[in-house]
Order: C-alpha cells, then structure tokens, then sequence
C-alpha cells in the first residue's frame, strides 16, 4: 500500500512545500528541528488540514483541497505513535493493546495479537502497567496498540527521542522487524543519521519546509552536498554487507561488502545474514599505497570519484569501492599533501572499532518491504 503527498501550508512565517511518494518499508523524513517533519505525518494523519495539496493511502484520497475531500482523522487508518507511548496508566499493558484492536475492522483478532506480543517482545510485559515498564518497553506497547487497530499505515513521529542510548539499542531490532514483517508503510520521523541509516527505505530529506531529496539511505549518505542538512558529525556512508562469519576467538565478524571485506566486532547473527552498514566519513583515512605496520583492519582499494569544495579547512571526499560509495573526510593540508584528483586510485583505511552496533542494521533481503 502506497502513501503519496503533496501539499502546501503555511504557518505565519514558516511555509511548507513537500511532495513525496511511500510504496513501503521505512519511507524516513529526516531534517532538523523545525524543518517540517511533524507537520507532514500530523497532515497523513488529519490533525492538520492543508490550505493545498492532496494526500492518499492506497489509491483512496484522504484529502483533495481543490476537490473539497478531507477525510477526518478517526477514519483514515492510520496508526500513531508518539514520542512518549501515551499509554493508559491505569490498565495493564494486555489492556492497553486491546484497546487499540478495538478500532480494527477485522473479526476476532486472537491471532493477530498473538503475533504482535511475539513480533515487539511483549510476552512477560503483559500484566504489568505502564509505571513499571521503561522507556522502551513502553514505545513498544505504544507500536503494538497502533498495530492491532489493523491501519493501512503506521506513523512514527520521533518514538525514540525520548530513549537514552540503552533503550534506543533496545527497540530498534523490533522496529527493523516491523519493517520486514509487515506489509504496510512506516512513515518515520527522525532527525538521527544513525537510525535513518539503520531503518530506512527510503530517504526524505527537509529542510525549511521543503524536500531536498528522496532516495535511498546509500544514495542519501553518500552524497557530500547534503552534509550541512544531514550534520557533519554523523554524515556518512551506508553500505550493504553480508556476513561471512565469525572469529571464535578474537570475537570479531567479517562482512563482504562489494569492496572487499570490512572486519567489525562481533555481529549478533549467522553467516549468510544480511545486513547495512554506516560508516561515518569522519573515520575514513586515506593512503596512496596499501599501509604496513598499523592496527586498522580494514583496508579497502578505492577510486576518487568527487572532491567536495576546497575554500575550508576541512574537505569531504566521494570514493568508489566496488559499486558502493562511501566517504571521507580529510583536512585541506592532506588533500595537497597526498595531491588527491578524482579518478586517482587510493586506499581507504578504517579501524573495526570504528564501527559500532548502533551502525549495524539487519534486515530480510527477501521481505516485501526491501523488494518494493
């Protein structure tokens, strides 16, 4: 089921320009602060009614301004979730997530319930309330209410800005489920490259209201002209990888990437596992010839493909490994000491610990979601 979008607002000084079109998986509205985002998924869902433009979920028209359409909210099937889980505090979290199937239209529903406690964890979580669940465990209740009103799409708004680092480690292997398992589209919001990079589909990037670009997370991160909307510290590549196996002794997991094979520290998963890999140009190191005698593993040949602009102290580098690109971020100094020229032949250096879990996604190569 697709969502499609196009539609002009204004906001006193604030306007807001975006077309974009979802055909499933994780579509991700990523921009800072202020760019929009909200505003978007508040329109999908019917809190906000545009001056212009038109919105549709599955060939149904929600809203058509020049037609007069405006679908309201409570029967758009849609499904919410919050920065904060907005949980009955009050009932258990069974009660809480059968008060979400109430609004489905199917009959019966034991089944579905029973796979989404399994799909999200929730099995030992279902007779407490919400008081003694954590942050993560309450985001989870939150995704499986709006999952049991059986919605033609799932809207995430930020669920994980309220997480420190532990729980946001928690949930996002469930959130990569839902991607994979489910067959209707997740529009998530996020101003974070690391789950962006982790769970997207496809990419839109807004800025000041409107769409900079759509496309996939590899082609998104590798571009360089988008670093000052995507954030310099974070910005980076996004390759897909496949486990090739594991070090029983040392703990250490080898991924194939199309550029060779990248050394991490051990990957929760069997050879043969699919999985994407964010690698932040800022721990990218350049060598003309391959290096001898240092403790980086990962070596990989590489050619020149962009150099960004040079008027800065710091200069950002578009390289090709394989078919995949990645990047690198270097000093001005370095780029004349080494004379870098595009179409040059080089080695890309990064260290394994470089690479942390949050950078690692899995996900089903063959599931509908990553197919569409």
């Amino acid at each position: 089921m697709s969502v499609a979008v196009s539609i002009r607002h204004n906001f006193g000084a604030f306007d807001i320009d975006a077309t974009f079109e979802s055909e499933g998986g994780v579509t991700a509205l990523f921009g800072r602060s202020g760019a929009g985002k909200t505003t978007i998924v508040n329109t999908i869902s019917g809190l906000i009614r545009p001056r212009h433009g038109w919105v549709s979920m599955g060939g149904v028209v929600l809203v058509d301004t020049e037609r007069g359409i405006f679908v309201p909210p409570h029967r758009r099937r849609v499904g919410y979730v919050f920065q904060d889980g907005r949980l009955f505090p009050h009932l258990s979290v069974r009660q809480n997530l059968l008060f979400g199937r109430w609004f489905s239209r199917k009959q019966g529903g034991r089944e579905d319930f029973d796979h989404v406690v399994e799909l999200l964890g929730l099995g030992n979580l279902l007779e407490r309330r919400p008081g003694r669940l954590s942050g993560g465990e309450k985001q989870r209740v939150a995704i499986g209410r709006a999952l049991l009103a059986d919605p033609g799409a799932l809207l995430m708004d930020e669920p994980l800005a309220s997480l420190d680092e532990a729980r946001k480690a928690e949930i996002l292997p469930y959130i990569e489920r839902l991607r994979d398992e489910i067959r209707i589209p997740i529009i998530y919001v996020s101003h974070s490259i690391p789950e962006v990079a982790r769970l997207a589909t496809t990419v839109v990037v807004l800025s000041e209201g409107k769409v900079e670009r759509v496309g996939s997370p590899a082609e998104i991160m590798a571009d360089p002209t988008l670093f000052p909307v995507l954030g310099r510290h974070e910005a980076g590549a996004v390759l897909p990888a496949v486990i090739a196996g594991h070090d029983a002794v040392d703990g250490l997991t080898y991924l194939d990437v199309q550029g060779g094979r990248l050394i991490v520290p051990r990957v929760d998963a069997p050879p043969g596992a699919h999985l994407r890999v964010h690698i932040r140009a800022r721990d990218v190191i350049l060598a003309l010839k391959p290096p001898e005698g240092i403790s980086a593993l990962n070596v990989l040949p590489a050619t020149v493909v962009r150099i960004g602009a040079t008027d800065a102290p710091i200069v950002d580098l578009q390289l090709a490994c394989g078919t995949d690109l990645i990047l690198a971020r270097i000093t001005r100094r370095s780029l004349h000491a080494l004379n870098i020229a595009p179409g040059q032949q080089i080695f890309a250096v990064l260290k394994s610990i470089a690479v942390g879990r949050r950078d690692i996604g899995i996900y089903d190569e063959s599931s509908s979601a990553m197919r569409e």
